[in-house]
């Protein structure tokens, strides 16, 4: 028997054996699935939760006895337990739908899309929201997504339970907003350096610290289409030191115009 879960007047039995004394009270509560199951004849609960015991006090379920215990923890009025890994979570949540404990899901949401998960594994939170059709979780690590090449990132097994659909509809945001960014980068008259893009029949060229920008910025757009590294202070330096003497002080007059460039990606759309 679990040493935290002893008291109760009805006990579930975990996948591995692990035996859960519980209150029929506090689920009815915290579950309409529960409610419902314990007010009708104990052959047809046994049947809805494919459990093979006859006894009226005991219950199968298919969850590992740490998925049971943590949805507990979740539904007592104790202290929320602690979700060590995406791996730890998603039979939790897989379970709190299932019996449509919707406080415990609420909460398990929230953890899905805190920023560890969405930092470190942005698709992979993809994945688990649309394969639980969590919409507004799936947007907002669709835009987390943003920050890496897709293609690049390890494979998850997450991925198998999603449809080729959902997929394609990240692919194509990554498509789109590169595209789109692209097409944002652009010089204009205005950005010269009064060295280096004089002609020598006084037409103006393109200043060799643009050429740099342009060509590195392309290239950071194509694998992450966001504007962190390419308006960043590090990322203008390199390219004010690949040019002329004096492109430093070109890159200077011209930050408003890099501003406005940057301001103009980041509207793009940034979700499915």
């Amino acid at each position: 028997m679990d040493p935290e879960f002893t008291e109760g007047d009805f006990t579930i039995r975990s996948a591995d054996g692990q035996t859960f004394r519980v209150f029929r009270a506090i689920l009815a509560a915290s579950s309409q699935f529960w409610k419902d199951l314990f007010s009708i004849p104990r052959p047809v609960l046994n049947s809805a939760l494919d459990s093979p015991n006859t006894d009226d006090d005991v219950v199968d379920v298919s969850e590992s006895a740490l998925t049971v215990r943590t949805l507990l923890q979740f539904t007592y009025p104790i202290s929320d337990p602690t979700i060590t890994s995406l791996d730890h979570l998603v039979p939790v949540l897989e379970a709190s739908l299932k019996f449509d404990m919707q406080d415990a899901t609420s909460k398990l949401r929230k953890l899905l899309i805190s920023p560890e998960y969405l930092q470190s594994s942005p698709t992979r939170v993809y994945a688990i929201a649309c394969r639980f059709e969590l919409y507004e979780e799936a947007k907002i690590a669709s835009r987390e997504t943003l920050r890496s090449n897709i293609l690049d990132l390890p494979l998850s097994e997450d991925l198998k339970y999603i449809s080729a659909y959902d997929y394609h509809r990240l692919l194509d945001l990554h498509r789109q907003r590169v595209a789109a960014a692209l097409d944002l980068l652009r010089i204009t008259p205005n950005i010269k350096c009064p060295q280096c893009s004089l002609t020598h029949y006084g037409n103006t060229g393109t200043p060799k610290w643009w050429e740099d920008f342009d060509m590195r910025a392309k290239e950071e757009l194509h694998k992450a289409p966001i504007t962190d590294t390419i308006f960043s202070t590090r990322f203008l330096a390199r390219s004010a030191v690949a040019g002329c003497q004096r492109c430093g002080a070109s890159i200077l007059e011209s930050y408003d115009y890099l501003l406005e460039i940057k301001a103009s990606i980041d509207k793009l759309p940034d979700t499915i």
